[in-house]
């Protein structure tokens, strides 16, 4: 598939097309068919830019899956969510009905999040759109950012050079973070669950979270060995454990645990804790997405394309790293908020 859709888009441009107002922008179409909560939350700075650059417009999301209208409950513009089924041959009449409602609703603007997803190619090109952005990389100086590489950054980087093409005036604001939007009810009961996890003390709290999917996933014997040498450095904090869905811990349930199956339950107990570390997973993402600082462990994973970022955020290579390398990131960002970024460290 992705071999017959690269090429969708490329020899369709937009020149001499102009957009004269921003606010003639009613009704936009982004497109990221993946049904992973990861892949999701990190389309949220897309969706905050395009939300900023077109403040009239409503936003349908193209995706997979049933995540997405939990991820963007509450923002405002997201007006509804197209789902692709995750298995599409088994629910081919629900799959040919997706198609057909992109195509009958007439849109502004469709935006491909990711340019080799083949399903997202189809589908800017499927829409009615009278702006088609294929999510393809048009000015090659680009890539010479140093953060250009980043899944939820050259989407962005790609979409303003884009905008230029249309006659609008580029914008050099920094990159919204990833964001869940929690409510502050939602943060309130996120408080209450962790100082009863805890047992309401006025220690700070450290979470782990020691699960990841596949190669991802760090040994039993690597999170025990990290677990006993963070119990010995931060005698005084409490370390809790979120768990999986699959229910299961790397260190055997050693330090109190949280295991729930909504995400927005989980975000908001993790957004009162002090740190949260743990492999590449959507769970890192998750606490990125909170506003926690994050430490992301990465053994297999490209980290300058999914480390998480701002709010004294690190992604940390395993194997190039040593204890000591973990205590002092930790310890910038528990004693000073702010995180030097250690070249040895990753």
């Amino acid at each position: 598939m992705r071999s017959l859709t690269k090429n969708i888009g490329k020899q369709k441009t937009d020149t001499g097309i102009f957009l004269v107002d921003k606010n003639d922008i009613k009704r936009v179409l982004i497109c990221r068919p993946n049904a992973r909560l990861g892949n999701l939350l990190l389309i949220s700075p897309l969706v905050q830019e395009v939300a900023e650059t077109f403040p009239n417009c409503k936003i349908d999301l193209f995706v997979k899956g049933p995540l997405a209208p939990i991820i963007f409950e509450n923002y405002d513009q997201v007006y509804k969510t197209i789902h692709l089924p995750k298995k599409p041959f088994k629910n081919l009449l629900e799959y040919i009905k997706v198609w057909i409602s992109i195509k009958k609703q007439p849109y502004d603007m469709a935006i491909n999040v990711d340019h080799n997803s083949s399903s997202g190619r189809l589908a800017v090109r499927f829409s009615k759109a009278k702006y088609k952005f294929y999510g393809d990389l048009n000015d090659p100086s680009l890539q010479e950012k140093s953060d250009y590489a980043h899944i939820a950054k050259y989407p962005i980087y790609n979409f303003r050079n884009y905008l230029t093409k249309l006659g609008v005036a580029k914008r050099n604001k920094i990159i919204a973070p990833l964001d869940l939007k929690l409510s502050p009810y939602e943060l309130s009961d996120g408080k209450r669950k962790l100082e009863k996890l805890t047992g309401n003390n006025s220690k700070r709290t450290i979470c782990l979270f020691t699960y990841a999917t596949g190669t991802k996933c760090l040994s039993e014997l690597w999170w025990e060995d990290f677990y006993k040498a963070i119990k010995n450095q931060y005698r005084n904090y409490n370390i809790i454990e979120v768990l999986p869905i699959e229910n299961v811990s790397q260190i055997a349930f050693q330090v109190p645990t949280f295991y729930s199956k909504d995400i927005r339950e989980i975000g908001a107990l993790i957004a009162h804790t002090d740190v949260f570390i743990g492999a590449d997973s959507g769970m890192m993402h998750l606490a990125s997405a909170v506003q926690t600082p994050t430490v992301g462990l990465f053994s297999v994973s490209d980290i300058k394309m999914y480390g998480p970022y701002d709010n004294c955020s690190i992604g940390v290579n395993i194997i190039k790293s040593s204890k000591k390398d973990y205590f002092k990131i930790l310890d910038n960002i528990l004693n000073n908020g702010k995180l030097k970024i250690y070249s040895d460290a990753g």
